[in-house]
Order: structure tokens, then sequence, then C-alpha cells
């Protein structure tokens, strides 16, 4: 007799618990492109696990590296010891990262990867005698985990609400702007100008007090949000102008979701830091990353006494042994099938062309998109509660797992994703789409 699953003792993330449980939603199997319910149902997935299964799914080379590393160094302690494939992998990543990013701080997760990315920004100011500068400044619908530094400049009021002070941070506004960008395909026209709103918030705080600016490139929790032509080299340029540390949170943009390594790469516009995380191991295990400039290492290492530790910060599973192998595999998955460029090819335009179809449909307001990632917007109902989780609902009715946030359906297939899925996709969504009542 099989024994029924208990719910009660699992308390879920980012989930509506009572909601959920009255009606599971159970996943216990997942290959290639598809997921397989409790009572055998396939599911496309439409959104690479939680944006991160870039490879696809049960990569049996990832499994394999793993298994192998496990029975030749299944852990070392990275304070004051090292491994070989913890330098190993250190050094492959930086094969992708753009010019000048050399040094690779590894973390669990994209919310440690920022955490870290913010104490190096403040630690590589200490070091150059900035002691006042230690504010931060995010962004308006910035998701930049959940820890309290990241939702202190992530920009989703739900996050922040709730947890008491925060650290000492500001935001600019957010980039959408439906009223003159709707419909764009990839990046939209209008709005390079929001970024004067930082040069703004450095006037009123003053230069002396901002240690870095954290954006994603494209926003992905937020709801999907593209940045204007023009808008992060702007954001660039201030930040050079005023000596604040760039970082680009790339935890959703790297490792081929746009058709490149990094947005970084792909938009040309270098910052002084990257985090990095979920396509890291094709989200097979937990990893992050924060790739640094290397004057930003050289400034902090050198500014300690000789055999002093430099950095007092670092996790007990940095550079894990059996996660680095994982990290290799999927690099050469990415490298021998060519995933990492594919999505800036013949299957993010069909994506897009796709997606784009579904305008029209009188629900829908605004679509959004670039390589392979896309959202589609849904007018507010009258009833005032937003819609996005009863669509998801449908879309896995029907087949299909989609995310939602707020009236907004998100889209991130892994990379492997071919012509058929893609109808599938925008067939289901149409079908949802038009049986909706505004």
């Amino acid at each position: 007799m099989n024994k029924k699953t208990n719910y009660d003792a699992f308390w879920m993330p980012f989930t509506a618990n009572r909601d959920f449980k009255a009606n599971p939603r159970i996943i216990n199997r997942a290959k290639g492109m598809h997921c397989y319910t409790d009572d055998g149902r396939e599911l496309l997935d439409g959104t690479a696990g939680l944006w991160c299964v870039n490879a696809g799914h049960g990569r049996k080379e990832i499994g394999e590296a793993m298994a192998k590393q496990v029975t030749n160094l299944d852990y070392s302690s990275p304070f004051n010891f090292g491994h070989d494939i913890g330098f190993e992998f250190a050094e492959r990543l930086v094969e992708f990262t753009p010019p000048g990013l050399n040094k690779v701080f590894f973390t669990n997760s994209g919310s440690e990867a920022v955490e870290s990315a913010m104490k190096i920004a403040l630690a590589y100011q200490q070091a150059k005698g900035n002691t006042g500068k230690f504010r931060f400044i995010g962004r308006e619908l910035g998701y930049h985990g959940v820890n309290f530094g990241g939702i202190s400049v992530g920009g989703l009021a739900p996050n922040r609400k709730g947890f008491g002070p925060l650290l000492p941070a500001d935001h600019i506004d957010h980039t959408l702007d439906i009223s003159r960008n709707a419909f764009s395909k990839g990046i939209p026209e209008f709005g390079a100008e929001k970024a004067e709103q930082l040069e703004t918030l450095v006037q009123f705080h003053g230069a002396d007090s901002i240690a870095a600016v954290i954006v994603e490139p494209i926003s992905g929790a937020g709801g999907v949000i593209l940045p204007p032509k023009g808008y992060l080299r702007r954001l660039r340029e201030i930040c050079t102008k005023h000596d604040i540390v760039l970082i680009f949170d790339e935890v959703i943009t790297g490792w081929g979701r746009l058709g490149s390594s990094f947005a970084s790469n792909l938009f040309d516009v270098i910052p002084d830091l990257i985090t990095s995380a979920k396509g890291i191991t094709s989200g097979v295990v937990p990893l992050g990353a924060v790739f640094a400039q290397d004057e930003i290492y050289n400034t902090v290492v050198n500014n300690a006494a000789e055999g002093a530790v430099e950095f007092y910060h670092g996790y007990t599973y940095s550079a894990h042994p059996v996660v680095c192998a994982a990290g290799l595999a999927t690099m050469d998955i990415y490298q021998k099938e060519g995933l990492l460029e594919r999505a800036s090819g013949e299957i993010g335009d069909y994506f897009q062309e796709g997606l784009h179809s579904l305008k029209g449909i009188s629900s829908i307001i605004d679509i959004r998109n670039y390589g392979l990632i896309g959202a589609v917007q849904f007018a507010q109902p009258s009833h005032g509660k937003p819609i996005g989780f009863d669509i998801l609902k449908k879309c896995y009715d029907q087949g299909v797992l989609t995310r939602s946030m707020g009236n907004t359906i998100a889209l991130s297939p892994p990379l492997i994703i071919e012509k058929s899925h893609v109808d599938q996709i925008v067939d289901t969504l149409a079908t949802v789409a038009k049986s909706i009542e505004i």
C-alpha cells in the first residue's frame, strides 16, 4: 500500500500554503522539457523550474560528474584550504565574464551572492579610504533575493514589509512604461532618461555617501521589465563619474537566457560586480557566485596586512567540490550544444513572434520579451484582485508551467526548447486569455 504524503510539516516558500495544501500541485519527476505530476500528467516547463534549468531536466552528465566527485572528495573546508576543482571551476567561469571581471567569490545562492556583492562593495570603498560610503541604491520592482541586504535594495513591497529596519538604501524608478513601450519586441525605445534619476539621488544623498548601485539588466520577479535603449550605459557613466560601484544582478539573465553568457556582454555595458546563480549549475544543485573586477579584488586584498584575512566573509559550502563538479559539467553542456547563444538565434525569434501573436486578445495589455525570457501582462480585473495566480492555475490544468506575478505571466523556458514547445505555450496562453473576463 502506498503511503499518502503528509503536507503539513513543510512550510513552503513564496507559496499560499493554505491554498496549495487544499489542492496540491505535486511534481515528482522531470526529463528534458517536461515535468510530471504525481498522477502521471505531463507538464511543459515554460519557466525552466524557477528561471534556472537552462539545460533541461535530467541531464545525466551532471549527475555522473557529481557522483564521481563524491567518491573522490565529498567536502573540504574552503577556509584556509583549497581543492583543485574549485580553482578549476573558477578559471572556467571567468572565460565567460566581461573583460576585467576575473575574480570569483563563491556562494550558495543568488540571495547570498547579492549579500556578498554588497559587502565586497563596502570593503572596496573602505579599502580606498571612502569611509563615508555606506548607502546603496536599488530600483523599484527589483528583486535581489530575500536576505536583509537584498530586500533593502530590492523594490518589491511585499518582500520588504514587516521585516523591521533595513539597510540604508534608496531606489530609482523602474523602467516599465506601457504607455510608450507596450508590445515592444526586444529592448524598448523610450525611457533612457529614467537613468537620470540616479544623478538626482546622488546629488540628494551626496556622492560621498553612496557605496554601490545594484540593478538587474532585465528585472525578473518584478515582471520581466527591460531596460530602454541607452539606459544601462547611462547608469554606468553616472557610477563611474561618482566613484560608485555598479552591480549587475544577473542571477536570471546569465547563462544563455538572453543569448549570451551574460547580459553585460550582450549589451556591452561592463559593471564592477556581477551576481550569478540559477543557470550556473542548470538548477541541479544550489550555487551562487560574485564576479569581481580585478581592481576591486586587488584593492581589498592589498589593503590588508601580510598574512591577515583580507575579507571577513564566506560560507561553509563556498566552492563545494561536488557542486563545482556539477558546474563544470553544466559548462560542458552549454558549450557542446551551443546553448549560451541559442536564444539569440532562430528559436529566440520564433519565441518572440509566438508571444506577440497574442496581441489583440482583449485581456492582454502588454507583451515583453528578449531572447528566451518573456512576459504577458493582463489588464487589472474589475474586482481588483490580481489575476496572474488564477492564470497560472489554468495553464497548469492545461499542461503548461508558468510563473505569475500580479497580473503578469512570465516565461523562461529551458534553452533546449523547440518550436513545437513554443506553439504549445502560446496556444495554451491564448486559450486561457480568451476565457478571462476583465
